[in-house]
Parts: structure tokens; sequence; C-alpha cells
């Protein structure tokens, strides 16, 4: 049996428990859902288990207690099967009045017409939980923290081992699923591509029981491959599929496709509640993992390696995903920055204190100056309006050169040095 690999969200998911009554740990299949709420469990409830005709969610639709009823905390795995296990563990929660009774795990959000009656707000905490990131992975060294970052104390140093482009390729071509760790390359990509005729097939179709055409909803998704880390508009995307999908199924496939976790799109910045920056609204384009738009765009390490561009798209989508992760654990969310003049930087992670990092992402170091010229502009725009300063500023690169600080103040970081 394999070992459990430790998760950013272990502690946050520790912390919330003594909190809360209970706590959701949603995100894409596959990612690990199960595997952590079930370490942290006494009991479990998985509604997804064929065992006597799938009779636990039997249980759970006609008589939602008695399938919240064990030891505590409680695992109520893909809750969403039944959506009126919301309701009755949130009455639950305050029936007892006590933290940590049940943790609830779901790759989907129900339809509205199935949706619970209560919020669950100030009974059930939320955690996202994503595919692993390179720290979690143990590519990562993590020797520069995210969280210094934010605080303005962070010591930046280490060297990474990515040697190059192909190096980079076979990062991304694998991503961060759980199961493929100790797989080769090849095997990984497999998964990845798996997952995408899953949801093309079945989960899409599955979560509303609406039969949507799967070639459509490739199509849409080979879309969003296309334009990953792009802000191409939803018109876009409609223009783009070559099976002619219209503006509202397209509207509607994205819909589905961000309530089952497969869209993870970041949202756009605004550095103060009162600036009069002029900012653009759209967000930044972003599947779940970067191995879904290598198998959606039918690439593999040595096609990547030799297409600089779609390489850089792709691993600036493996660098968001990674600094998202490593944002939640320290009360931060990942945005990104553009606005009215054009002016757009790649990341921007902001704490709850509203400080907040600027992230340039780059291939390798020969790309360097220019980023940081971005970041100097960005922090210029920031002065000459009066907003809060970035604590820090930093280019994330793929290889090329160890971890330094520019003669600007800028932070280089390989990618493979950076954590939470």
């Amino acid at each position: 049996m394999n070992s459990y690999i430790p998760r950013c969200v272990d502690a946050t998911m520790e912390r919330l428990l003594k909190i809360f009554g209970a706590v959701l740990i949603q995100g894409p299949k596959w990612c690990g859902k199960t595997t952590t709420a079930r370490r942290m469990a006494a009991s479990a409830l998985s509604l997804t288990d064929p065992q006597g005709g799938f009779a636990a969610l039997r249980t759970a639709e006609l008589d939602p207690s008695q399938a919240i009823a064990g030891e505590t905390p409680r695992l109520i795995d893909e809750w969403q099967e039944a959506p009126s296990l919301w309701d009755a563990v949130r009455y639950e929660c305050d029936v007892r009045g006590v933290p940590g009774q049940f943790i609830l795990t779901g790759s989907a959000t129900p339809r509205d017409d199935a949706a619970p009656m209560h919020s669950g707000v100030g009974r059930i905490a939320r955690v996202r939980m994503d595919t692993m990131t390179l720290a979690e992975l143990g590519v990562s060294t993590s020797a520069v923290s995210l969280g210094a970052l934010l605080r303005g104390k962070a010591e930046v140093f280490g060297s990474g081992k990515i040697g190059g482009l192909a190096d980079v390729a076979d990062l991304v071509c694998r991503g961060g699923w759980p199961q493929t760790a100790g797989m080769s390359t090849a095997d990984a990509m497999e998964v990845a591509i798996a997952y995408v005729d899953g949801v093309c097939e079945s989960d899409v179709s599955r979560i509303d029981g609406v039969r949507r055409d799967p070639d459509k909803v490739r199509a849409v998704l080979k879309s969003l491959a296309r334009n990953e880390s792009t802000l191409a508009s939803a018109k876009v995307v409609e223009d783009d599929t070559k099976d002619g999908v219209s503006k509202s199924s397209t509207a509607r496939y994205l819909d589905v496709l961000r309530r089952i976790n497969v869209v993870d799109d970041v949202p756009a910045w605004h550095p103060a509640l009162r600036s009069p920056v002029r900012l653009r609204e759209s967000s930044k384009r972003h599947l779940a993992d970067s191995s879904l738009a290598v198998a959606l765009l039918g690439a593999d390490p040595a096609s990547l390696a030799n297409d600089p561009k779609t390489l850089g798209l792709l691993f600036e989508s493996l660098v968001l995903h990674d600094l998202k992760v490593y944002a939640s654990v320290n009360d931060a969310k990942l945005f990104h920055y553009r606005d009215a003049n054009d002016l757009e930087v790649d990341g921007i992670v902001q704490a709850r204190d509203g400080s907040w990092v600027a992230v340039e992402v780059k291939l390798g170091a020969t790309q360097v100056p220019d980023a940081v010229k971005n970041l100097l502009r960005l922090e210029r725009v920031m002065a000459l309006h009066g907003d809060r300063m970035p604590t820090a500023k930093c280019v994330v690169v793929g290889y090329g050169t160890p971890a330094h600080v520019t003669s600007e103040g800028v932070a280089v970081i390989p990618v493979d040095t950076l954590g939470a």
C-alpha cells in the first residue's frame, strides 16, 4: 500500500476542524480529497460505494439522519450525490454545538434546483483542494517561501535541478495527479487522457442528468486548452470550436465544467476598493491541471520542447496552479492583473491583510530582464495612484539560473525552489 504524501491542505483542515462543526473539501476528481479526508475521519460513508446496490446512497436519500450517524469526525464522501445530506449535517452541527463533527468531500456542485436549503455559513467551512504541487510531489525544495515573500521576509536562495525545455515539458505533461506519483511520464499522461474522456462521456451529464454531446464538450475543452493562460472570452471559445458549438451551448458547457471543477479560471485583481486604476475584468483561462491541456492538445514532451510558445503558456498554468495552492496555505488568494493600458502581470497573490506579491512567469533566465521591467512598471503605476506597494516582486523561472535578487530588488526564483 502506498504511503500517504502530505498535502498543503492538511494543516488547514486540522485547524478548521477545531473551529467549525463541519469542513467541506471540494475540488476536481482524483486530486486526493478522499484519501486526505479518511486520514482525519473516525468513520466514513461513501455515496459512490456500489456495495449492496449502492445501499449507502439509498440510505442517505431515504433517511439522512441515519446516514450521518457515526463516530466523529464522520466523513461523507461525495455528498452531492445526495444533496439533502448538506442540510442534515448543518442541522446536526447546530444540535451538537461542538466542532469537528463532519468532513464532506465533493467533486461537483449540485444543480440549482437540488441546492441545499441553507448555505451552511458558520457551520460548514469550505476548503479547496487541487492536484499536487511540485513541492508536494517532492520536485521543489521549497527553499523560497511564498508566505515569507508576503511578509517581506523571504530568503531567496537555492538552485533548481530543471535543466532545460525538455525537463519543463516533462513536468507539464505529468501534471499533479496523486495516482501518477512514481509512474513514467508516458503512463502519467494516460491518466490525464482518461480523465478528459470521463469528463466528456459521463461527468458533464451526470451532474444534472442532462445528456450533452461528448464531441461538443470536447470541442469546448480543446478550445480552453488552446487558450490556456490567456484572457480569451467566451466568444473566443465559441468561435474557436470547429464543431460549431452555439453561444448558449458554450456558456452552459463552461458552467458545467466549472461545477465539476475542471475549469478553474484566475480572476482579475483589484488593488484597492477605491483605487483609480482602470482595470480589465476578464478572468484568465485555466484548466484544473496542466496535463489536461496537454491531453486535449495531443501534445507530448518532445512536441512541447519544440514549441516554446505553447510550452510557455502551459508552464505558466503549472506555476499559477502551484501559487494558488501555496497562497491558500497563507490565507491568501491568487489573481492576475491587466489594466486599460495593457500592462499585464501573470500573478498577484494577495493576503487577507492586504499585503501582496507580484509574479511574472518565464520559461528561462534569458526572459528575466523583460519580466523585471514589467514588474517595475506595475510598481510605478501603484505608486502613481497611491496604492499599497508589493511586499515582493518575483520572476518564477523554469530553468537557467539559481535563485537570487536582482539589483532592482526583484526575486528570481526557479520553480523547483518555490514552496508555501
